[in-house]
């Protein structure tokens, strides 16, 4: 194993912050030398998450969100745990300072500006920067990752998509017209924060729709579905909160182009992620069920065609703050340093 990585964890005590320093508390390649919180600052990480108590580097304290104090740490990189918006404060200043960053927020995914203002209501803080990010999806950007100075990671739903959708894009296999995609995801997903709708009693035992007719995610489905196909792909998507903690369950349904048969997409999804550790191809008529990914890195993705109607049904599931989130930062963050790309996410 190579010399540890120092690393800084800004906007650690939420839920992606906390399956962050999971993951990274048992990386063979990682010293954690920072962890900002404002709220939270001066206590250890293990009061905070007691599930991590016992575990070496977790008695860490807190400290404060400064540029400054964390490029001080002598810390190589910094994961940006932080709401969109917020995070690009930060991002110029940890990059000139020569940290090398993974944003886990909204800020550095897309591409262009008119689209972020459209879908974050308001203009992007840092056009440069924003322009120089690399779209943090392992599976078919990481030779652009490796050598990144800031990567901007995937959402929890784009990932649910992107992955089942874009061989079959790319490959002319299904039409990009008139494609619609139904996702659950747990309430995690929402973030670690006070809010009625969130509460026990509002989200258990109940599934409702959210966002709708546009969820801010569509902004980077979009882009990158548009980018596989050759041609500008609008879908209609629709959210739900399902009353578990965490996972993602979404359903794409997809016009096949004509001819095209079920051994056809089977061949095309072997090959698309035949060398993807993360990708598990369940097959055709094998539906995806969230609870076997939840805590861990994978993405689950089954297929079925319909021959009354000829359109293929997509169904994947995954964790939204592993895969979705921290984990998939991670796997970016071993491509950038040069560690195995499995390191430290076997998560079971």
């Amino acid at each position: 194993m190579k010399k540890k990585v120092k690393i800084a964890v800004v906007g650690a005590s939420g839920y992606t912050g906390q399956e962050l320093m999971r993951i990274l508390l048992l990386h063979r390649g990682v010293e954690i030398v920072c962890a900002t919180s404002r709220q939270y600052a001066g206590q250890q990480v293990c009061e905070l998450f007691p599930r991590l108590s016992g575990v070496p580097g977790a008695q860490l304290n807190f400290t404060n969100s400064d540029v400054d104090a964390i490029a001080a740490t002598g810390a190589e990189m910094a994961f940006l745990a932080l709401p969109h918006g917020v995070a690009a404060s930060y991002a110029r200043g940890l990059v000139d300072a020569g940290l090398r960053v993974v944003d886990l927020s909204a800020d550095f995914r897309l591409n262009d500006p008119l689209v972020y203002e459209e879908f974050y209501g308001g203009a992007h803080p840092d056009l440069t920067l924003m322009q120089e990010a690399v779209y943090g999806m392992p599976e078919w950007y990481r030779s652009e990752i490796e050598n990144a100075r800031i990567v901007g990671s995937p959402g929890c739903y784009p990932t649910s998509i992107i992955i089942p959708l874009v061989p079959l894009l790319r490959a002319g296999l299904v039409l990009p017209e008139d494609i619609v995609v139904n996702s659950g995801s747990g309430v995690s997903g929402a973030g670690r924060k006070a809010d009625v709708s969130l509460h026990f009693c509002e989200c258990n035992e109940s599934m409702r729709a959210y966002s709708v007719p546009r969820h801010r995610h569509l902004s980077e489905i979009e882009q990158e579905l548009s980018s596989a196909a050759g041609a500008p792909v609008v879908i209609t998507f629709t959210p739900h909160l399902m009353p578990v903690n965490t996972g993602i369950l979404t359903t794409t349904v997809a016009k096949l182009a004509p001819g095209v048969s079920a051994q056809d997409i089977t061949a095309c999804m072997e090959s698309a992620y035949a060398a993807a550790p993360f990708v598990r191809l369940l097959g055709e008529n094998h539906p995806a069920d969230t609870k076997n990914v939840t805590r861990t890195n994978f993405v689950d993705v089954g297929w079925s065609i319909d021959p009354r109607t000829n359109r293929l049904v997509l169904m994947s599931a995954e964790d939204n703050v592993v895969k979705g989130a921290g984990g998939q930062g991670v796997h970016a963050f071993n491509i950038m340093f040069g560690f195995d790309e499995t390191e430290g996410l076997w998560l079971i």
